[in-house]
């Protein structure tokens, strides 16, 4: 691997020479000791031990421990697997075996998360082709505080669906690129300095990065993309008859039976090889040295060249078929096919095949398939130890009865399973060397160059928003030679078939048009164009919203009434069923905040609407000055509920349990005085996050009793014990620009692990572990810095003021991102509910949306105006992505009907199109009645 690294880089040296040539010009457990006796407690000496707060390469073992509950349920659990002798010696090779096979609470925790989606997509991952190429971007070049060279790219531009203006950034190192966007400031333009600062560990580099002038630069950036992974993939099938138990039995397989060529047939096209001028993985196409056929198929933009064992060239006289062993034992992922003469051997086949039969370093993923004589699919995965965790997981159990369905399921996995093994530690350090040495050529390179300083020499400067109006002809002339070598390598690129251009799919005739889990639906067409505050959900249709114009209930199917008028400021609500209240956190200024309490049926039956007057007798004593609260997961013991007051805490507990209210439910009408208070501390500082732990053991909880809180302060987080007097440190964020966003806690059995959100990066803390488990981190970075997280396994969404990025929990993976303006979360209880201005008003839109029907062109469609909306307002819509549709979890009250949902107000009535049939996504516009269905479409 290091000869292909400098062979690699001799070569970009010599293109890069030929080039010049013929053109010159160009915590300790910060076990507080104890709480002193007396109240209120005062935890403000808190000796805090640093955790550094970075990312680094973590084996899959560790992986798998930091995943605790969601990997060994979902993702296979890990076995060592006993090798061949070679050479007198045994080895030994440990495999994580996916076989569908998990504990019976799987489905009733989460549902199958077996929704196959590509994780990291080329098409959302490979920015500098997105958004870079062809376009007028800045460059930039300079070295860190670690004296490693590195490569900067900035461009401004406006997202295509919504017009958002965002920054977009690119930094390129030998570990790798890393991507941000940033919003644009109104009447301010960012410096480099400014946006080199949001990047880890960037915000102290001593010496600023100077801009590089040449068009030539964007191949070298290109390059260094293109080093992430191939958009393309090469797999390897072999057939495996009943008995054989070696590699050398397998590929010794001349033939295969009828049901290996339907999975053929059911993977791709058979194409010829000669002459075949597209992706061919390897593979000869002009003198048929490695057969005469193949089987190549296209999925989501990605082309597959599968290397089948019966297609390559085949040897009587050579035992090992090592021209056949060439091509599959370089292949990274290896598909199994198992025939079995009887169905019922199919899964003793799969539980006693030995993947280390097959004797390759290189091949670190083997999917062994079978099919029963009813056409049905079996699939176990078998991934090398080293390799992170990747989806999607298998069902249980593992049976597929759609070939179609199974085909896409497969394809995507085997897509996830490559990408997966390049960042085991092997691939990765070959990876950053390789990265390394030509960010270290590059960059000698550049900066000897006299043509870095050629015109203006920018270090700081201002970022760009549009083509400078110089009046100075050569700087002009630069700029659309810049753009037009951009749009050459970009149009090379996608001729070559090495760009993620296209979601294009073939091979699959019994492929439907599907929806998204994230994709929503409308819940209200038009709110008041208000910023919303807070809200909640109550029952199944219903929404608590609050605004400064006041607090209004929001019901799908009919519209939103007033509650509470403006004279009360609500900041911050929840609404807690199983208990019958809504609590209110309320004021005209923090300082002036109160906790209030109210019973729902009161709020339901009556069309009065309160105002602060009316309130006084719901207020709860002891909360004034209330600038935050918590309270306790929903479906717990007990109601809890944890109030910061500057820097003191407060809890209170409901005096009924959530199973008393249940067996005695008109029993339970307290309001303020349902509430005990339980304890009272001093902090050390104001706290800005509060997450309520639910009470299970831990080093400074060794009772079930204790109440934990973790407690979010300016840059580090700690975990308090109220009733014990004990607190931990937990982490600590370094850097000077530092903003705390959340800390959702996640539960294995009777242990507890924390997600903490801060800045651009997610940090998974066992609050178990020792402080010496440096080597367990596992963080994960954003795209855009989150104002608002949200877990619903196997995602985790992320709430920006105008995009959404939605990751996997198991490996933070890249899944899909969207844009929207004003986007704001509402809630998540239940439900993922969220707001933004409706497409229709969308800023500079033009009067008409694009809707790309598939297989028909594309059309353009008139938006109805939203009802009771006048020209000037530009009202909100709210949205609603079903929680079952991410978990895959069924509904029953989500059944479908033979009418179509309506959405009523006073002037029209809305029907909603079959979900099936139309997308009623955050892009779409409400459809009336009259206008005729459409096909299956794609908003654009």
């Amino acid at each position: 691997m290091l000869c292909f690294e400098m062979r690699l880089v001799q070569r970009f040296r010599k293109e890069k020479q030929t080039e010049e040539s013929t053109s010159r010009d160009r915590s300790k457990s910060v076990c507080v000791s104890n709480f002193r006796n007396k109240s209120p407690r005062d935890v403000s000496a808190l000796k805090l031990i640093h955790r550094r707060a970075s990312s680094a390469f973590s084996t899959a073992s560790d992986l798998i421990s930091r995943r605790g509950v969601f990997s060994r349920r979902y993702y296979g659990s890990v076995e060592q697997l006993q090798q061949p002798e070679v050479d007198g010696h045994e080895h030994c090779r440990r495999f994580r075996i996916e076989n569908g096979d998990s504990p019976g609470e799987k489905d009733e925790m989460f549902g199958s998360p077996s929704t196959p989606v590509l994780e990291n997509p080329e098409y959302q991952t490979r920015w500098y082709f997105k958004y870079f190429l062809g376009k007028l971007h800045q460059n930039y070049i300079g070295v860190d505080n670690d004296k490693s060279p590195f490569f900067l790219s900035i461009v401004m531009n406006e997202d295509n669906n919504s017009l958002v203006p965002l920054y977009r950034a690119i930094l390129f190192r030998k570990c790798g690129a890393h991507k941000i966007s940033l919003p644009i400031p109104q009447n301010k333009v960012l410096t480099v300095k400014q946006i080199l600062s949001n990047f880890p560990n960037m915000d102290k580099v001593e010496k600023g990065p100077k801009e590089i002038f040449t068009p030539d630069i964007q191949k070298d950036l290109l390059l260094l993309e293109e080093q992430e992974g191939s958009v393309n993939f090469k797999f390897g099938v072999i057939y495996m008859k009943q008995g054989q138990n070696s590699d050398d039995e397998m590929l010794s397989n001349e033939h295969g039976s009828n049901k290996f060529e339907q999975f053929l047939t059911l993977l791709g096209d058979r194409v010829r090889l000669k002459g075949w001028d597209k992706y061919r993985g390897g593979l000869d196409t002009k003198g048929d040295m490695t057969g005469k056929y193949s089987v190549y198929t296209v999925y989501e933009g990605h082309e597959i060249m599968f290397h089948v064992s019966t297609l390559l060239p085949y040897s009587r006289d050579n035992r090992q078929q090592v021209e056949r062993k060439r091509h599959i034992g370089n292949d990274i992922v290896n598909i199994v096919f198992i025939d079995m003469e009887e169905d019922d051997q199919n899964e003793t086949a799969h539980a006693q095949f030995n993947p280390t039969c097959i004797k390759s370093q290189f091949t670190h993923i083997f999917a062994a398939v079978s099919v029963s004589s009813n056409g049905h699919y079996r699939l176990s995965v078998f991934s090398d130890e080293a390799v992170p965790l990747f989806g999607p997981g298998l069902p249980c159990p593992p049976m597929f009865s759609d070939p179609y369905a199974f085909r896409e399921f497969l394809l995507v996995k085997l897509i996830n399973g490559e990408k997966a093994t390049f960042e085991t530690p092997t691939f990765a350090r070959k990876r950053q060397r390789t990265l390394e040495m030509l960010i270290k050529d590059l960059h000698s390179e550049h900066v000897t160059d006299a043509r870095i300083t050629m015109l203006n020499r920018r270090a700081f400067s201002d970022v760009l928003a549009e083509t400078p109006r110089h009046s100075r002809l050569k700087e002009d002339s630069r700029q659309i030679e810049f753009v037009r070598i951009g749009q050459a390598l970009k149009l090379e690129a996608i001729v070559r078939g090495d760009a993620p251009t296209s979601l294009a799919s073939t091979g699959a005739a019994g492929t439907v048009f599907k929806r998204s889990p994230w994709e929503a639906n409308c819940f209200y067409p038009v709110f008041p164009s208000h910023p919303i505050a807070c809200g909640d959900s109550w029952g199944e249709n219903r929404l608590v919203v609050a605004t400064e114009d006041g607090t209004f209930v929001v019901e799908d199917g009919t519209s939103h009434r007033q509650i509470f008028d403006k004279s009360l400021q609500v900041r911050q609500l929840n609404v807690v069923e199983p208990h019958g209240i809504i609590l209110l956190r309320a004021g005209s200024a923090h300082k002036d905040c109160k906790i209030y309490v109210f019973r729902l049926s009161q709020i339901e039956m009556t069309t009065e609407i309160f105002t602060r007057i009316d309130v006084k007798e719901h207020r709860m004593e002891r909360t004034r000055g209330a600038h935050l609260y918590s309270i306790s997961r929903a479906g717990g013991a007990r109601l809890r509920m944890c109030v910061a007051i500057g820097r003191k805490l407060l809890m209170f507990q409901w005096k009924h349990s959530a199973a008393w209210t249940a067996w005695c439910p008109a029993s339970d009408t307290d309001t303020v005085e349902g509430f005990s208070f339980f304890w009272e501390l001093n902090l050390s500082e104001q706290p800005s996050i509060l997450t309520i732990l639910d009470n299970v053991w831990s080093p400074i909880s060794p009772t079930h009793g204790d109440i934990l809180v973790c407690v979010g302060y300016k840059n580090h987080w700690d975990v308090v014990n109220g009733r014990s007097g004990q607190a931990q440190h937990l982490y600590t964020v370094e850097g000077t620009r530092t903003h705390l966003v959340a800390a959702l806690d996640l539960y294995e059995d009777q242990e507890i692990q924390l997600m903490l959100c801060y800045n651009h990066t997610c940090h998974f803390q066992k609050l178990n572990e020792t402080i010496n488990c440096e080597a367990m981190n596992f963080d994960f970075h954003w795209n855009s810095a989150p104002t608002d997280i949200v877990c619903a396994f196997p995602y985790i969404i992320a709430f920006t003021s105008n995009t959404m990025e939605i990751r996997l929990v198991v490996n933070g993976n890249l899944i899909h991102t969207m844009s929207m303006p004003k986007l704001q979360l509402i809630t998540s209880k239940n439900d993922i509910f969220f707001a933004t201005t409706a497409p229709e008003f969308f800023p500079n839109k033009t009067d008409r949306l694009y809707v790309d029907i598939r297989q028909q062109g594309l059309q353009k469609v008139s938006p109805p105006s939203s009802p009771n909306a006048s020209p000037e307002v530009k009202p909100l819509r709210i949205y609603r992505i079903p929680i079952h549709a991410l978990s895959r979890a069924p509904h029953p009250d989500h059944s479908r009907t033979c009418s179509p949902p309506v959405w009523k107000s006073a002037d029209s009535k809305l029907a909603v199109p079959d979900q099936p049939r139309v997308s009623r996504s955050a892009s779409s516009s409400p459809v009336p009645p009259v206008r005729a269905r459409l096909q299956p479409a794609a908003i654009k």
